[in-house]
């Protein structure tokens, strides 16, 4: 790949890092649905992208019919990050700030997003709302975003996934088509696998309401404390991650009980922890007897194995929006459209 082919002219500066000004969110904000044709800013606020994955991002995002427009970062390489932290934010701010951009979808996740937090400008998104749309190391955005404007974000595919039929066809249900109420259904492939991680289980029965918040735990964990993870309390928090061992599931599990009353929570929806089973040998309970233990007793429904993760089946997920969990009929359903 020709890097130059990926310039774009976005020609607009910005100052340099410097902590934004507080913003108070006043009510929630619902981005427009996005069409075929509309142009899509892709950025790369975390980990440095590949040719190859960028290619494929790039194919992705033409065969839904959009159109696309580069980050004027997007090539730039600072050590595993994209660029400098100057250089993500600018091409995250330029995306919400250019009219000709409908929607922004992160080309891939991978750490660097939460470095961005206290200098984003909030005020700017809240003028300029539009779909956010990612998941992994993108959790930090989605979640610090809704907290201080109330702009309603999507724990989705980066553009760079794999676009399964069945991937495909919730991106469309959510972000294009906006139903409601909707149903989101498990994935028949995840429910077909072998591997324990791919299991569906309850972990508290019962049923519950409440406006959906989460994401990649490790980012959940790393957020509670600061002043960008929207509070646990009535909420229904979604989380889910890969490759981390069952001690460490407990960690971060543990964090959150401690750091950000997840007691409270209205209930618990954990998608797939793939790669998270201890190894032959290893001294540790295993996957599920972790969750299990760190949630059981927090006394609200809870259900492990939803359809979302770091996995090639993944649903898209609002954040911001009022959802309903059912863990004996295994489904979480959204109860509002989550554009406009």
């Amino acid at each position: 790949m020709d890097r130059r082919s990926f310039a774009t002219s976005l020609a607009f500066s910005l100052p340099l890092l410097a902590i934004a000004r507080p913003f108070s969110r006043k009510k929630r904000i619902l981005p427009r649905r996005l069409q075929p044709g509309d142009t899509i800013g892709m950025i790369t606020p975390g980990s440095y992208i590949s040719d190859e994955s960028l290619e494929k991002a790039v194919s992705n995002v033409i065969k839904l019919g959009f159109k696309v427009k580069l980050g004027k970062h997007i090539r730039a390489q600072r050590g595993f990050n994209a660029g400098t932290d100057q250089q993500r934010l600018d091409d995250l701010h330029l995306m919400f700030s250019d009219d000709s951009v409908a929607g922004i979808w992160c080309a891939r996740g991978g750490y660097g997003c939460s470095r961005l937090l206290p200098f984003v400008d909030y005020k700017l998104i809240s003028k300029n709302p539009k779909a956010l749309i990612g998941y992994s190391d993108i959790t930090a955005l989605l979640n610090a975003i809704y907290h201080k404007t109330g702009l309603v974000g999507f724990h989705g595919p980066v553009a760079a996934s794999e676009l399964t039929e069945y991937t495909e066809a919730q991106f469309r249900a959510v972000v294009m088509e906006g139903r409601a109420p909707y149903a989101i259904p498990l994935s028949e492939a995840n429910l077909s696998k072998e591997e324990e991680a791919f299991r569906t289980y309850g972990i508290r029965v019962g049923k519950a309401r409440g406006v959906l918040v989460g994401g990649n735990l490790s980012l959940l964990a790393a957020l509670a404390g600061t002043d960008f993870l929207p509070e646990a309390q009535g909420k229904l928090v979604f989380m889910e991650d890969i490759g981390e061992k069952p001690y460490r599931i407990d960690r971060m599990l543990t964090q959150l009980r401690q750091a950000w009353n997840l007691e409270k929570a209205a209930g618990i929806a954990m998608g797939i922890y793939a790669d998270c089973q201890p190894k032959e040998g290893d001294l540790s309970l295993s996957l599920e007897e972790t969750v299990r233990d760190r949630t059981e007793r927090l006394g609200v429904p809870a259900i492990y194995g939803l359809s979302f993760g770091h996995i090639d089946d993944q649903c898209t997920l609002p954040v911001g929006i009022e959802a309903e969990l059912d863990v004996a009929g295994r489904s979480l359903t959204l109860l509002e459209a989550a554009v406009k």
